[in-house]
Parts: C-alpha cells; structure tokens; sequence
C-alpha cells in the first residue's frame, strides 16, 4: 500500500464505504465536567467563565479527547475529526480566547494524529486518517443579525478568511490528512473558507483532500443562507472536494431525501453524518444505535453514500453499528460527466 495519505485514502474509498466518527460534544458532555475541569492548571486564573469551550480540552484535558478518539477508531471509524469545531479566532472571542486559537487547533490536530498513528500501527492493512475541521464560526457574512436592519453584518468575508487561514495552517502544522469544512448554514462562510484553505496550500507549496459539509436546517430543506442542497453543490463544486455532503440538524430519517438529491448531482464522493434524530424537550437525543443503522444500511444499499458517520447525540455505539451494516456495501459509483454540447454540436461547454 502507498504510503501517502492521499493515496491510502481514494484507495480504500474506491474499495468501500469510509466511516466517519460520531459526536464530540456528546462524548463529552458524559464527563460531566466543571469550570474547573475545563480551566486546568494552564487557565486556572483566566478572567471569564469557559465552561462549555470543549475545544480548549484538547490543551487543559487531553486525556479526555484523545480517549474519545480511540473510542471512535475501536468501533471502526476510518476518519476522526480533530476537537476544533470553535476553534477559530472568531468563535473563540466568546471566551476572549483568540489569541489561543492556533495554540487549540495544533494541540487538537495532535491528539488527532496520534490516535491516528497508534490504530494504524495495530491495523495497518487499515489506516486511519485525521480531518481537521474547520467549523461555521458563531457569525454569518450573509445575514443581518439586526432583524430591524437588514444591511447590518457582525462580519466580513475577510474577517472570516484571515481567521479560518490561522486555524488551517495549525490544523495542518499538527498532522491533519485532510480539511473539512463542516457544519455550513452560510454558503458565504464557507466560501471564505475554501478560499483560505487554498490560501494556505499555496503558501505550503502542499494540498490536501477537502471534504465540504453543509447543513440543512429545517423541514424547508435549505440551508439558513437559503440554498436548496442541489443549488449548495454547485455553488462549491468549483473547489473540486474530495467530497461533498451534509450533516446536523436532521436525524437520517428526515436527511434522507437531500442525501438523495445530492447524491444524483455530486461529481465527488458523498458524505453524510446526521444526527441521532432530532433532539426532545430535554436537548438530547434519543435514536438508539440500532435504528440509526437500519437508516444508514438502507442509504448504502441504495447506492447514495461514500463516507458515513454521526453527528449530534451519536456515540461510538451508533459509529460500532454503522460499520457493521455498510460492511461489504459497494460505495456510490462516483459519476463521470461528459462535457455538454453547445446547441451547434461543435464546441463543448468549458467547465
């Protein structure tokens, strides 16, 4: 087997269905961790609260999320996601932490890599590979968040750009095999983070596979910008992913249909890792891992997916089932596309 990432990668996805791990949050939520805990020694004076910042854990618990890596790697994923979903300058500001941000995304990416490295070392017919998330930000360049003005923005594409270039140089400084840009509700946003994650190959003279993920919001079947998941495709497909998908918001009941819409437009791998249903009155999530997986089989049998996972409410139980069903299920053909004709037959349409 080559022993680039890259090539391991589209190797074992043309062989078969590539699992996704589950939820962080969730994982950690079972901790049940103190302001203490979240401060360790490095913030124990820090000035404001950081309970819920789950990404500073990759520095003040590392235990915890390098534990959950492996908890996800043993129940069979191919693919963890570093702990850096508000990792970037932007969303740090919650907790006045940006200038920790590059400190987070390299000591996430690091973890990441090291979980990586040992499951690979004890299956190495199977590696395992890291992507370095780069997640929505807390801010939408597309919409006012003023409903009495509607010009009104809390930030700029080039805010967006110059924070998502940060995290992705340290995402990639700490090992990361690919860049995936999840969790999108504003195609604008991840606009800026494309074009800041190109930024960063060329200063790199070096690219990765990039995996796009964006999220249907409602029973509507857009995203919060607005965009049908067919229209969310080719509004990115310039960018030329390794693969392109969906995630959050919906359990793989409801996602079901725009899993299928995409899936008959993508010229790339499809990915999707949904919910564990919809969350009920307490916040939590109640679809069990077995259901989940009767959901997940009957997609790859229908040929709609690439690479599998869970987000919100699934655990390493939900990702342990997932594998077992798709087992054996050839992945989603990926389509070659001819070049359309002009009307006169003659010339093809650049793409």
């Amino acid at each position: 087997m080559s022993s680039e990432p890259d090539e391991q990668l589209r190797a074992a996805a043309a062989k078969r269905i590539l699992i996704l791990d589950g939820a962080m949050g969730t994982m950690i939520q079972q901790h049940k961790l103190e302001e203490a805990d979240y401060r360790g020694e490095q913030f124990a004076n820090w000035h404001c609260d950081v309970k819920g910042n789950n990404d500073l854990l990759s520095i003040t618990q590392p235990k915890i999320i390098y534990d959950i890596h492996c908890a996800y790697f043993d129940a069979g994923a191919d693919i963890i996601e570093t702990n850096t979903f508000n990792a970037t300058t932007i969303a740090m500001a919650d907790y006045d932490m940006q200038a920790h941000s590059r400190a987070i995304n390299l000591a996430a990416a690091k973890l990441a890599r090291q979980a990586a490295d040992e499951f690979t070392r004890l299956t190495p017919d199977k590696p395992r590979f890291v992507a370095g998330v780069l997640g929505p930000t807390n801010r939408t360049a597309s919409i006012s968040p003023d409903v009495n003005d509607p010009g009104k923005r809390n930030v700029t594409f080039d805010q967006l750009v110059e924070a998502y270039v940060e995290s992705c140089e340290a995402l990639i400084e700490g090992g990361s095999d690919i860049i995936l840009i999840e969790t999108i509700f504003d195609t604008l946003n991840a606009k800026a983070a494309s074009f800041a994650v190109e930024t960063v190959f060329e200063k790199l003279n070096k690219s990765l596979p990039v995996m796009i993920s964006g999220t249907i919001t409602d029973a509507s079947g857009r995203t919060l910008s607005g965009q049908t998941a067919e229209a969310f495709y080719y509004s990115l497909r310039h960018i030329k992913p390794f693969s392109f998908g969906l995630n959050c918001a919906l359990g793989p009941d409801l996602l079901r249909q725009y899993v299928d819409e995409l899936s008959s437009v993508s010229e790339c791998l499809l990915s999707a890792h949904p919910n564990a249903g919809l969350p009920n009155e307490f916040g939590e999530y109640d679809m069990d891992a077995e259901e989940m997986a009767v959901h997940i089989e009957e997609w790859a049998k229908a040929g709609l997916v690439n690479i599998v996972g869970g987000c919100c409410g699934s655990t390493p139980e939900h990702i342990r089932a997932i594998a077992d069903v798709v087992e054996g299920v050839a992945p989603r053909p990926v389509p070659v596309y001819e070049p359309r004709m002009r009307l006169s037959g003659l010339e093809p349409f650049v793409h």
